[in-house]
């Protein structure tokens, strides 16, 4: 029965609880100094996943019995040697960059939906109502686009004259013409 119902461990396992915590907690620290600022700045889907699995690799390096915690700090670097060297692919080959990231999506045109990119991507009318009021808005026509980022944020792009060859849509995911609601 007190296998089932655990509510107090000995001191012993306690201390090692909390040892385990406090060397995780500077371990992980560390790593992200040395990694860099990407590693906790708006992450992709790609930077999202690897932080849950390091987070989760520790929580099991902090309390599992059957986890020593050299194999969760092994898992851990391996993981990220795995993000740098996926970064360093990205950042130097087009293929890296198709292949690990998503492309952004226009999902307005000069104050028209573009319904079926937004269906594609799965963001709601209220959701590009919401990120046009977030950018000081009040119209749909008041913004030139709104793209949805790689990392699921809208940017609103406010109107002005200038053509989808802009700069800032470079590498944006733009449809053929806009078309109508279904």
């Amino acid at each position: 029965m007190s296998e089932a119902f655990n509510l107090w461990s000995d001191w012993p396992r306690l201390f090692e609880v909390a040892l385990n915590a406090v060397l995780f907690y500077v371990f992980i620290v560390a790593l992200v100094r040395i990694a860099g600022k990407r590693t906790t700045s708006e992450f992709n889907n790609f930077d999202w996943i690897i932080n849950v699995a390091v987070g989760s690799l520790a929580a099991s390096g902090i309390l599992l019995k059957n986890v020593s915690t050299l194999d969760a700090v092994v898992a851990i670097l391996c993981l990220a040697a795995c993000q740098y060297v996926a970064t360093l692919w990205v950042q130097k080959t087009r293929i890296g960059s198709v292949v690990m990231k998503a492309q952004p999506t226009l999902l307005t045109h000069k104050g028209e939906f573009l319904w079926e990119a937004m269906k594609e991507a799965r963001v709601s009318e209220e959701e590009v109502l919401a990120a046009l009021r977030a950018a000081g808005e009040v119209e749909n026509s008041d913004a030139n686009w709104v793209i949805l980022e790689t990392n699921g944020k809208l940017s609103v792009i406010p109107r002005q004259d200038s053509g989808l060859e802009a700069e800032a849509l470079q590498g944006v995911k733009v449809p053929e013409e806009p078309d109508g609601k279904d």
